[in-house]
């Protein structure tokens, strides 16, 4: 699929199947052993999970290893102490996903400063530029992922709904991304929507961000949340109120799949391909450690997902099997 959405500072995507190592490149990463830290928003998600099992594949096919792997747990604070550490250690490379924007720029920014080689995650924090700062952003095409959940949303709803967006209180790319191609997309397409919006600062607290949205907004009718973590704290809550809603939310994590695979709130994702994300962030730190220019934004394309293609849909995005359980939802779906 095409890639529709600009980098953080405007620039086109290269798509992540062009950055490819050469032979020479390999042979020398081989022989270098990189060393390369890994800081992540949080390593309990699904996405995290994925992401970090394809950056230590493709890194260690070239004797680098991962020496590290830092769970921030959604704390700004964790994540710049994090850094500000890592820019001492005996590390060549950092892959770090910023959490907080503006509030993390400086630490990453000592890496840089430190020597070390920055690959950054979906989000390049206020004030850094490629070439400078940071070496490359590694993104799946975030608006892309935006637009997809309106799309598939709009079959659930009326012409004149009113439709809630679950999104992320934090100052992050990613998710504003997604959140601007939403409005778009319905904007274009059903213009009598009327778009609230509520937000969360961490996934925890999305059920309770459901629970004011709906005390405001009593004629909510749908709902796009911004990933699958809240998308499924928010699904608990509106179970508890006895309230269903149509939902999209992006990222074919196991729950969230199985609840849109058994006919429940979640009728649309769209899935990124995290594994894939990985093995590309870990391409561009290699190449960047070799001191081959690498692109400013590197990126891949979503892929919309619904009850009927679950299971194929599940291969591709977690290059495992389906698991039982969405195999049999598939069956009961077919008699």
């Amino acid at each position: 699929m095409a890639i529709r959405g600009l980098g953080p500072h405007g620039e086109r995507a290269v798509p992540a199947d062009q950055v490819r190592l050469s032979l020479a490149d390999e042979a020398e990463a081989a022989l270098r052993r990189f060393r390369i830290a890994v800081v992540l928003h949080t390593t309990t998600s699904d996405w995290s999970k994925q992401e970090l099992a394809g950056i230590v594949t493709l890194l260690g096919q070239y004797n680098a290893a991962v020496v590290e792997v830092v769970d921030c747990a959604f704390d700004i604070d964790a994540h710049v102490a994090a850094l500000n550490r890592l820019a001492g250690e005996a590390v060549d490379g950092v892959i770090s996903i910023p959490i907080g924007n503006a509030r993390v720029a400086d630490a990453h920014k000592a890496l840089s400063a430190a020597g070390k080689k920055l690959i950054l995650l979906d989000n390049a924090p206020t004030g850094m530029l490629p070439g400078n700062d940071y070496a490359s952003v590694v993104s799946t095409d975030n608006f892309g992922l935006g637009q997809m959940g309106a799309s598939l949303l709009a079959p659930h709803m009326h012409e004149d709904a009113v439709v809630g967006i679950l999104g992320y209180a934090n100052d992050f790319f990613a998710t504003h991304e997604r959140e601007i191609a939403f409005r778009k997309w319905m904007a274009d397409n059903r213009p009598g929507v009327r778009i609230v919006r509520e937000r969360f600062s961490a996934p925890d607290n999305a059920g309770e961000a459901i629970h004011a949205l709906l005390d405001r907004e009593p004629e909510l009718s749908a709902l796009f949340a911004v990933w699958d973590v809240p998308a499924m704290k928010a699904v608990a809550a509106l179970k508890t109120l006895d309230k269903p809603l149509p939902m999209t939310t992006v990222d074919l994590g196991h729950q969230a799949t199985i609840e849109m695979a058994s006919g429940g709130m979640i009728k649309g994702i769209g899935a990124q391909l995290p594994y894939d994300q990985g093995r590309a962030a870990a391409r561009v730190m290699l190449l960047s450690l070799l001191g081959v220019p690498v692109p400013p934004w590197v990126a891949l394309p979503g892929r919309p997902v619904t009850a009927n293609d679950a299971v194929e849909a599940y291969q591709v995005v977690w290059h495992l099997p389906a698991p039982r359980e969405l195999l049999r939802l598939r069956r009961v779906s077919q008699r």
